[in-house]
């Protein structure tokens, strides 16, 4: 009897632990460690279960069309931010200090970044007139839809992938779908 009262009190501890998502430090560990071994750069997307447009980002890259382009270049991952009151505990810790760290806060979702293995920021998705990682950043191209944003999506893709002029018309057809 007593095992069992003490396996009643303890569940909810147990089932809370067990619920708590990996922090943002652990997940992009895994997401570097696994990049370096494969080749690849690291996609990070921002979102929340409420984001629409994250719903769409998520639809467009993992489209048949598009899916096995982003699987070949990118290891991508997501950090959890912006949750309402009753959902918190999907969010990941750490990940509104490291979308702070880049620059993503109050720019709305989703945000991205993309990284090489070692960690080292290569883009994110701040238009920049010239494309430099390192100009002036601008407003958040969120879920890329319009032409602008597309344009800029895809010269970041360039930048960070081995983009063929084939997948490029794919992708740029497919995201500007997100603005119907």
């Amino acid at each position: 009897m007593i095992q069992r009262s003490l396996l009643l009190l303890l569940l909810p501890v147990m089932i809370h632990a067990q619920s708590v998502p990996p922090s943002a430090d652990a997940v992009m560990k895994e997401a570097y460690q696994q990049a370096s071994a494969q080749k690849k750069n690291v996609f990070l997307i921002f979102h929340a279960s409420w984001c629409g447009w994250c719903h769409r980002m998520d639809s467009s890259m993992s489209d048949e069309s598009c899916k096995k382009f982003f699987n070949d270049n990118y290891v991508i991952r997501h950090l959890t931010v912006d949750e309402s009151k009753d959902k918190k505990n999907l969010e990941n810790p750490g990940a509104n200090e490291f979308r702070k760290k880049y620059g993503g806060d109050g720019l709305g979702i989703p945000y991205w970044l993309v990284f090489d293995p070692e960690g080292k920021l290569l883009a994110d998705s701040r238009f920049r007139e010239d494309g430099n990682v390192n100009s002036k950043p601008g407003d958040n191209s969120g879920c890329p839809a319009t032409e602008k944003e597309v344009a800029y999506f895809i010269q970041v893709l360039k930048q960070t992938s081995k983009l063929s002029a084939a997948d490029e018309a794919i992708i740029a057809r497919r995201f500007r779908m997100n603005g119907n």
